[in-house]
């Protein structure tokens, strides 16, 4: 597992990543920091592979933390996720190392090239003592390509094709609340399938869901589209 330290000062911004990487297989999340402060206190009692690393940061900021890792002589290598998108801060990062540059806002394919581009090549430097031209030259150019996985496969007993159907039965609502009765009424399967795309869907972020309690009886849930989250689901849908 490639192990994963978050720098991010805005916390829901932290959530989000740390959600977005939870979708992504090979990677573990080992702590986030709000500072470089924190992150160097981290670094030092913990194994960090990879950073995913903000620059706009309250006192040392990114690309300061970056040339201080450098100069310790740390072998961990760093994602930069920033708002900043001026060539000074995108040179100066490349320059330090960076192996990836994300500018925010962005959407989760990208973080998904991202991440992915990343774990293959570390798993083709540690599966080999020496490289080929080829070799080399696949990984050094890999980064300008990008390649978006085709589609990230479902949980066994789901289908794409019914995924699509709920979702955009989901879209269709305009943003209100639904059950799960109500919706597979509305898509034409039975609640027991339709509770499965639902469990589904709330799992990867994109659903949230709220229990609400009567005088009697069972609790009713209400499920409700997370803001933001359309990217996370697209990557299951592509075929």
């Amino acid at each position: 597992m490639i192990k994963v330290l978050i720098v991010e000062d805005d916390p829901m911004v932290a959530e989000f990543n740390k959600h977005y990487l939870r979708q992504i297989e090979g990677f573990e999340l080992v702590a986030s920091a709000s500072t470089a402060d924190a992150a160097l206190q981290l670094l030092e009692k913990s194994a960090v592979d990879l950073i995913l690393l903000d620059i706009y940061m309250p006192g040392i900021n990114g690309l300061q933390l970056l040339d201080n890792i450098r100069k310790m002589g740390r072998g961990v290598d760093v994602i930069i996720i920033t708002a900043a998108s001026d060539i000074a801060s995108v040179k100066t990062a490349l320059r330090l190392g960076a192996v990836d540059y994300l500018i925010k806002p962005f959407e989760f394919s990208r973080f998904q090239a991202a991440l992915s581009t990343y774990r293959e090549e570390v798993r083709v430097m540690e599966s080999r003592e020496e490289l080929s031209q080829a070799d080399l030259d696949k990984l050094l150019f890999h980064h300008n390509e990008h390649v978006i996985p085709g589609s990230i496969g479902l949980p066994k007993g789901l289908t794409r094709n019914t995924l699509q159907l709920v979702w955009e039965q989901i879209e269709s609502m305009r943003g209100a609340e639904f059950s799960t009765e109500e919706l597979a009424g509305l898509v034409g399967i039975s609640r027991v399938s339709m509770r499965k795309y639902l469990q589904f869907l709330s799992e990867i972020g994109v659903l949230e869901v709220e229990v609400l309690y009567g005088a009697v009886g069972r609790p009713s849930y209400k499920h409700h589209v997370v803001p933001g989250m359309r990217d996370v689901l697209q990557s299951y849908l592509q075929g």
